[in-house]
């Protein structure tokens, strides 16, 4: 028997032309998570945009029934890879305590809105 696809909406009921999440077979597939708070604004330093879009992140996760500890591969996409540093220590500061999945990261361009990081992910579901 082949389970359906969960598709979950975003939580802030926002039309989009994709979904939040996607769940097949005890795997999510999250869409690109990026800085931007619920207010709307976006950080402006690297390292408080890793915190926001970790925790966008978490909550598309928790929704999906997955956690930090349980992601199976990170894709990072960030606007300047001089600031991988900057990323890297705020990526392992906000991952603490939970196992370090397989990343890949890479630098692209033109992110709108001051946003210079998006994140995407496969997890497990619990």
């Amino acid at each position: 028997m082949n389970p359906a696809v969960v598709r979950r909406e975003h939580a802030d009921d926002i039309p989009r032309s994709y979904t939040a999440s996607a769940t097949h077979g005890g795997i999510v597939w999250a869409c690109g998570q990026v800085p931007r708070r619920p207010d709307g604004t976006v950080p402006r330093s690297i390292e408080e945009q890793v915190i926001v879009t970790i925790d966008n992140l978490e909550a598309v996760l928790r929704d999906a029934g997955a956690s930090l500890a349980s992601l199976l591969k990170l894709t990072v996409f960030l606007a300047d890879l001089d600031e991988f540093d900057a990323y890297d220590a705020a990526y392992r500061a906000r991952l603490a305590g939970a196992p370090l999945p397989p990343r890949t990261t890479v630098e692209v361009a033109r992110f709108r809105g001051g946003k210079r990081i998006e994140i995407d992910a496969v997890a497990a579901v619990s």
